[in-house]
This record gives structure tokens, C-alpha cells and sequence, in this order.
């Protein structure tokens, strides 16, 4: 097991530069320049908030606990400076997140989800950003948890790297309404706060850093996430990074969904 000594100083630490971290974000929209490149497409961008942040966190974590790999020994961190990058670029700041997930034995055991822009819409004079963190066995804080309306199946999934096999799987959940959005751990808040009652995404894309941190915080509320294919994600420092057989995730009611999945879809995305 995880010294819980060494868990709860990896958190608070987590947690402190995650609001750093939205501090950084936030500057470099003001400024102007957000030095904007492609990664490997269109889609897959990175800015100078990207690079600053990763830079910030690796720096301040790696010099707190030296024996932690950072992406070790017994402790696993993954880091997305800032999920959903795209959305960044083109103003929709609500979307974005920076993701520090914490795994022990493969497994996510603690997340920090900072949402830099929270608030952002309230005014000028609105205190902007929210840090959200879990561990599991404990619970999660920084929001109001709360179940999407029974009888309701409301599916959130990508925003910008949507395809026909996407598509396809989300009309065979008969869904009563789609809500696309940008970054994964933005796409988990709406699972835990009752916006949506499932998280969909049958395509390869998302990477391990995206959903470590995301994943700790609902399975912390007694939410659960897997591939397409029911497997559970890990998150040993050994494992390839693409989550290559898509994202299934819900907080409640988890079985009807993952049995809704079709065949096909599922001969489609390879684990």
C-alpha cells in the first residue's frame, strides 16, 4: 500500500500547484500570445501555457518528492497542463482544466482537477477558477455532487474529434440529448455534477493523463470509467500512453450503457 502519509503530501502538493498552474494559464491568454503549434494534426495543439505549466508542475513536484515518476518507485503522476488545448485556443475557457492524477499499483488513487476559467462568466469582478480533488476511501471536494435526472440519458462526449464510429455509438444509446464539449476532465464534471449521465467517446485519442486524475475523482464519489470494452485503465509508468479503445464513464447506472455498446463499435477500437 501507498504510505498514506506520502499520498496526502502529494495531494496538498498537487493541489497547490494546480492553482498555480491555473495562475499561468490565465496570464498567458491575457497577454496575447499563446505561441500556438501542432502537435500531430489540426486537433492536437499545444500553446505556451501548455509548455509553462507542464514545466511548473514537473519542477515543483519532481523537487518535493524525488523518488515519484512524474508522466518511481511505488507512486505514479500524470499530468496534463491543460486539457482541452483547443478549446483554449478558440476562447472557450469554461472547457479547460489542468488534470494531476495520482496511481499506485496501476491504479488512480488521487486526482486534482483546477478549472482556471470557473466562474468566468459571472463578471468582471467574479473570483475566477476552482480546484476539485479526490482520494479514494475518502471521498472528493471542491463541488456539489450531484445525479443526472433519473430517466434521462444525456451523453457528453467530444467536441472536436468526433467521427462516424463516435456518432454511431452514441444513436445506439438512444440518447435524450448530446453535449459536446472539450477536455476529459471537463467532460467528468459534467458526470459529477449531474449535467450529463454518461461519458462516451468510442475512438482512440485520449491519453492517460487525461483521465488518471478524472477517473481517481469519480470513482471517489462511486462513479466508474473503462474502455469501450469494459476493461479497467493502468496506470503504471510502464503502460503505452493512448488509451486506444475509447472511454465509457458514468457516476450512476454504469451497466446499461456498457451493454448498449455495440458490437461493432467495439470490433472497431482494439485495447
Amino acid at each position: 500500500m501507498a504510505s498514506p502519509a506520502l499520498l496526502m503530501r502529494v495531494v496538498a502538493s498537487a493541489y497547490s500547484v494546480a492553482e498555480k498552474a491555473a495562475t499561468i494559464v490565465r496570464n498567458v491568454m491575457s497577454a496575447g500570445d499563446l505561441g500556438i503549434v501542432e502537435k500531430t494534426g489540426a486537433n492536437d495543439l499545444q500553446t505556451k501555457a501548455d509548455r509553462l505549466v507542464q514545466m511548473s508542475i514537473c519542477a515543483s513536484l519532481a523537487r518535493k518528492f524525488p523518488k515519484v515518476t512524474i508522466i518511481g518507485e511505488e507512486l505514479v503522476i500524470w499530468v496534463d497542463p491543460l486539457d482541452g488545448t483547443k478549446e483554449y485556443t478558440e476562447g472557450l475557457l469554461d472547457h479547460v482544466t489542468v488534470l494531476i492524477g495520482i496511481a499506485y499499483g496501476g491504479k488512480a488513487i488521487a486526482g486534482v482537477i483546477n478549472q482556471p476559467y470557473y466562474n468566468y462568466e459571472a463578471g468582471a469582478s467574479a473570483v475566477l477558477g476552482r480546484t476539485i480533488w479526490g482520494v479514494l476511501g475518502m471521498g472528493a471536494f471542491g463541488f456539489q455532487l450531484t445525479e443526472a435526472p433519473a430517466g434521462k440519458h444525456i451523453i457528453v462526449t467530444t467536441r472536436s474529434h468526433s467521427s462516424a464510429l463516435v456518432n454511431d455509438c452514441i444513436s445506439a444509446l438512444n440518447p435524450d440529448n448530446v453535449i459536446r464539449v472539450g477536455g476529459a476532465g471537463n467532460k467528468i464534471i459534467q458526470l459529477i455534477e449531474g449535467k450529463a449521465s454518461a461519458y462516451v467517446f468510442a475512438s482512440p485519442g485520449c491519453k492517460k493523463w487525461d483521465t488518471c486524475a478524472p477517473e481517481a475523482i469519480l470513482h471517489a464519489v462511486g462513479g466508474k470509467i473503462t474502455d469501450i470494452h469494459g476493461n479497467s485503465f493502468q496506470y503504471n509508468k510502464e503502460v503505452k500512453h493512448m488509451n486506444s479503445a475509447g472511454v465509457l464513464a458514468t457516476l450512476r447506472n454504469y451497466d446499461y450503457y456498457a451493454s448498449r455498446i455495440p458490437n461493432t463499435v467495439k470490433q472497431s477500437l482494439v485495447p
